[in-house]
Parts: structure tokens; C-alpha cells; sequence
């Protein structure tokens, strides 16, 4: 197993720097990148210009200095220094060829696992009880799961967390509506459905608004539930079970893992948060709420903002709630990367919750904790993605509406299919159609939602993707290729589209590691893309089955590790590969 040839190549120039100018300047960044013009070669370290200020050198001098002291000649051919001191290096075809027969002989593509694990929590998903999922909740999901799954492929330890609002002034205002006007939803199980809870809920926050002796008696009921009443305690388990099942098929459908640990699990922390920051001198009273006041954030009047902890009638909010989930992540699930995938509304929320956290000194050095954000899924308008009513989209509709158009496409395209073939093509290509085309983009982003784009068989979509798949099994079945029985010591690289193809193969891991360290899918969907492009350009202009002996076993192979290459990426994605289409 290798590490990335990026990751290899900035070791070696540290090395080389250490070893050129002394061990003071080990960790100066060694500036190393994929060049972004082949004619400069593969890869360019720019580290001799950080460094001439401090050495008083020429940039060039400064460049072959390190260049003496560098050890490469196992994987690139003699470096050059062009312009001001830029090293260049370009791969020799002996390594490329070497490589590429470790990855045909790998189940991982001959991507080594990191050295040192670690334990990561995913918070991603989190819907709401009593309401539907929808539009607003694909983003986190998926770029959640897809976070997931390439930490866990690197080795790290990860728990899935699914961090449902299950507790709150809403039960309370939704179980005294159900008293009302449905008193058997609070008994017994399934007594009404899913979408009609949905109806029941907006009825009892539209009381709850407009009503005052409502209100009292709902804040007089989320009383009653956090004291552990037991009739307001089946009602509320009830109301969870119903909606935990519809959430599961979402989950199933899309074929995400999760582990829910709600809101309600941190309740019986929350006192121990206010009683630790009070110990700390941070909390302070303020109009009758027990508050920490924060730094670099202020009112509208210029004073510094309060983050509210305890509020004046003795309950808490989303804030002590993610504090005791912080504390309890760090403290007993050991946790020592915590990722939140949420709104960029949200932004803020997180920034004083873990600034509270670090002025208390509730998180350690060695404990990152990052917020992910993601932008709006939008309409063709331009605005937030709604029905032409102005509700919120439902996540099952939608993506039962991306299934039922994939299959309209495969049954113009392909009528003679079975309808079980069409079937599971028509649910691999819409639900990955629908997964890559939220990932495509930056996350950070706003994008704009289109069926028709997505599901396109041109362009950087899940089609376009699939498709260069299935084409390598397509070679496979006209030429009775068992790929698995390839000699891949016999990869000789002659032709330059050859070389761009396996290039590109080798940059995989970086892709990889990009996404881990930036936490950016959209990194990986590029590759993924120019992936398939390469590919296609390479099958375009060189001969497989039709070729010379030894070239066509060199050529299959190049086949078979673009194909196991999209089929794992893909996978790092949520997306699963299709034999044919």
C-alpha cells in the first residue's frame, strides 16, 4: 500500500529542506502542488521563494540547495529549476507503470489506511419529530454521509450521529393540541398518518402563535414531559416511534447509515452545563437569563451578544443542548474530530458554541471541532426550492419523482428490458442523480435544482459517470475479458493519452485526502469527472480490443483500474454502479 504521491512528495522536500538549510526549518511548508500546466511537468515545489527572504539567498541558489539534498529519483525524472526558483518534477513512466500494477492488484486501489486513526464523530441529517424530511435536509444527508464514507475508508473510526429534534416547547404545544382534537395519537400507536401528524402539527403552532391561554397550557405540558409525566411521556415516545420509522425509509432508500441520538439524550446534562460555567466565572445574569457574554460579537447597539444558557423561566435552548452534546462527545464518546453539517444559517450558532466551550476549556488541543456549511437548494426562480403552493418540498416525493423520470428515460431508450432491470436502473440513476448533483457543487453554494440537468447523459453528472462504468464492462462482455486474470505487470505506456488516463489514476488518493482534510465531496466529484473525460478521450484514440497483443493486456488494464477507480469513488459518494444501462 502507497500514500499519495502529494502527501509522499512533501515529506521528501521537508526532508530536503531540514537537510539543506537545518532542522530549524523542518516544519517551513515545503510549497509542493500538482503543476497546473503539464508542460512545467506533474508536480512544482515553490518553496525556495518562502525561504530566499530568510536566507538571504537568490531564489534559484535557494532551489538548488534543496534540489542536492532531495531524494526522488525513484519516482520522477531529474527536477529543473525554471523562473524564479520554481522546482519542477515530472513522473517517469517506469513509476507510473509500477503503480498503476499495485492498483489492478488492490481491492483499495493500493490506498493505504492512515497511521494513526482518528475518532471522528458525523453529525449530519437531523430532522424534526413530527414533520416530514425535506428538500433542506438532502444537503446535509448526503454530503454527511459522503463525509462519512471516505473518513472511514481512510481508517478513522467513525460514529454517524443523527441529531433529531425530539424535545422542546413543540412536543408540548403538539401534545396539547393532540389532547384536543386527537387524543388516541397519544395512545396509541400509528393512530394517524405521518402526513396527517404533519397537518396536526402547523394547526397547533398557528394556536400556539395566535393563542396565549394555549400557549401556557403547551409550556405547562413540555413541563410535565421533562419531569417525566408519564401519560406525556408515551405520547411523546409515540409521536418519535412514528416519525423515527418514516425517517428510516428515507435512510433506507438512500442507503445511509446513522445512529440517532436526539436532543432528548443530552436533557440530563443540561443543569451540569450551567453548573461548570458558573464555576468558570463565564456565566453572568442578565434580565433574569443566565447568559455567557461573547466575543467578537456584538448587537445592533454595539454591545457584546449574549449566548443565552438558561432562560429566565428556568428552560434551556438549542445552545445548552449543543454544549452538553460538545462536552459529551468529547468526554465520553473520546472523540477527537467532531463535524457539524448544517445550514450556513447556522454559522454563527457554532462559532459561539465553540467559543463557550474553549473559554471554558471544555475542548483540548487535540480536539478540532468544525462546522460544515452548505448553502440553499433553489428553484428555477432563483428563490428557495418550493411546491407552486409555497410549501416546503417533501424529501420522499422528490426523489420518487427523480426514480419515476430515470425510468421514463430507460424505457425510451431501452423498451425491451425486463421491468426489473428497468426498474433498479431507473433508482441507481435517479438517486445518484440526485446525490451527485447536490455533491457536484460547493457546498458553501446555493444551487439551482433541475431534473433535467442532472439526469443528463453529457456533462459532470451521475449518467455521465455510470456510463464510462458501464462502457469498461460493455469492453469487457464483447471481448470475454476476465479482467480479474490480467497480467498487470504487463502495463507499458506508449501513447499520450495513455499517460494523461494514468496520470490522472495515480492523483486519485489526493482526491481522497483533499476531501478529508477540506471537507469538500465536490473535490472528488471533479476528479471523478475529469476521470471519465481522460477515459473517454484515452478509448477514443487508442485501440483496445482491436490492438496488439501486448498493448491490448496493457490497455485492458488501464480499462479495469478506470473502472474500479469510478466504481470506489462513487461509492465514497453514495452512488452505486450499474454492469449495464
Amino acid at each position: 500500500m502507497t500514500t499519495s504521491v502529494l502527501s509522499d512528495l512533501k515529506i521528501r522536500f521537508s526532508k530536503a529542506i531540514a537537510a539543506a538549510f537545518g532542522a530549524e526549518y523542518t516544519s517551513h511548508d515545503p510549497a509542493v502542488a500538482p503543476s497546473k500546466d503539464a508542460k512545467f511537468g506533474d508536480y512544482q515545489c515553490n518553496a525556495a521563494l518562502g525561504l530566499t527572504k530568510k536566507l538571504k539567498q537568490k531564489p534559484q541558489d535557494v532551489a538548488a540547495q534543496i534540489i542536492a539534498n532531495l531524494q526522488v529519483d525513484d519516482m520522477f525524472e531529474a527536477p529543473t529549476i525554471a523562473g524564479a526558483g520554481f522546482i519542477n518534477l515530472k513522473l517517469k513512466l517506469s513509476y507510473l507503470e509500477s503503480q498503476l500494477a499495485k492498483m489492478q492488484k488492490s481491492d483499495r486501489l493500493a490506498i493505504a489506511k492512515v497511521e494513526k486513526p482518528d475518532r471522528v464523530i458525523v453529525d449530519f441529517s437531523s430532522p424534526n419529530i413530527a414533520k416530514e424530511m425535506h428538500v433542506g435536509h438532502l444537503r446535509s444527508t448526503i454530503i454527511g454521509d459522503s463525509i462519512a464514507r471516505i473518513l472511514e475508508f481512510q481508517g478513522h473510526e467513525v460514529l454517524r450521529l443523527n441529531h433529531v429534534g425530539d424535545w422542546g416547547t413543540q412536543f408540548g404545544m403538539l401534545i396539547t393540541y393532540l389532547r384536543e382534537v386527537y387524543p388516541d395519537a397519544l395512545t396509541k400507536a400509528d393512530a394517524i398518518a405521518i402526513g396527517d401528524l404533519v397537518e396536526l402539527y402547523r394547526a397547533a403552532k398557528k394556536r400556539f402563535d395566535e393563542d396565549a391561554e394555549f400557549k401556557e397550557i403547551s409550556r405547562a405540558a413540555v413541563v410535565e414531559l421533562q419531569a417525566g409525566g408519564s401519560e406525556a411521556k408515551l405520547a411523546w415516545q409515540l409521536l418519535c416511534e412514528q416519525s423515527r420509522r418514516e425517517f428510516q425509509k428515507i435512510y433506507d432508500t438512500l442507503n445511509i447509515q446513522l445512529e440517532e441520538r436526539g436532543e432528548s439524550f443530552y436533557n440530563q446534562f443540561l443543569s451540569d452545563v450551567v453548573t461548570d460555567l458558573r464555576k468558570t466565572g463565564l456565566l453572568q445574569e442578565d434580565q433574569g437569563a443566565l447568559c455567557v457574554f461573547l466575543e467578537g460579537f456584538s448587537n445592533k447597539d454595539g454591545q457584546p451578544l449574549p449566548l443565552i444558557v438558561q432562560k429566565t423561566d428556568g428552560g434551556y435552548n438549542y445552545a445548552t443542548t449543543d454544549l452538553a452534546a460538545l462536552r459529551y462527545r468529547i468526554r465520553e464518546d473520546r472523540a477527537t474530530r467532531i463535524i457539524y453539517v448544517t445550514d450556513i444559517g447556522q454559522s454563527g450558532h457554532f462559532a459561539q458554541v465553540f467559543q463557550v466551550a474553549k473559554r471554558a476549556n471544555w475542548i483540548p488541543e487535540t480536539v478540532q471541532t468544525t462546522h460544515v456549511p452548505f448553502g440553499l437548494v433553489m428553484g428555477d426562480d432563483g428563490k428557495k426550492f418550493k411546491t407552486r403552493s409555497g410549501d416546503t418540498i417533501a424529501l420522499k416525493s422528490l426523489l420518487e419523482e427523480a426514480v419515476t423520470r430515470a425510468r421514463a428515460d430507460i424505457e425510451t431508450r431501452n423498451p425491451e428490458a425486463s421491468d426489473e432491470f428497468k426498474q433498479d436502473v431507473a433508482e441507481a440513476v435517479g438517486l445518484g442523480a440526485v446525490k451527485y448533483a447536490d455533491l457536484s457543487q460547493n457546498r458553501t453554494s446555493n444551487y439551482i435544482f433541475s431534473f433535467d440537468k442532472m439526469l443528463a447523459l453529457q456533462g459532470n453528472t451521475a449518467p455521465y459517470m455510470l456510463y464510462a462504468y458501464v462502457r469498461v464492462q460493455g469492453i469487457g462482455r464483447k471481448g470475454e475479458i476476465d479482467f480479474a486474470s490480467l497480467d498487470a505487470d504487463a502495463i507499458k505506456l506508449t501513447q499520450e493519452p495513455e499517460i494523461v488516463l494514468a496520470k490522472h489514476l495515480l492523483q486519485f488518493a489526493e482526491a481522497i485526502d483533499a476531501v478529508s482534510e477540506e471537507l469538500f465531496p465536490n473535490r472528488l466529484c471533479q476528479y471523478l469527472f475529469e476521470l471519465s473525460q481522460k477515459f473517454n478521450q484515452f478509448f477514443e484514440q487508442c485501440p483496445v480490443l482491436q490492438a496488439e497483443e501486448s498493448e491490448r493486456i496493457s490497455r485492458l488494464s488501464l480499462c479495469d483500474i478506470t473502472a474500479k477507480t469510478l466504481k470506489l469513488g462513487l461509492n465514497l459518494l453514495g452512488i452505486r454502479v450499474l454492469e449495464r444501462m
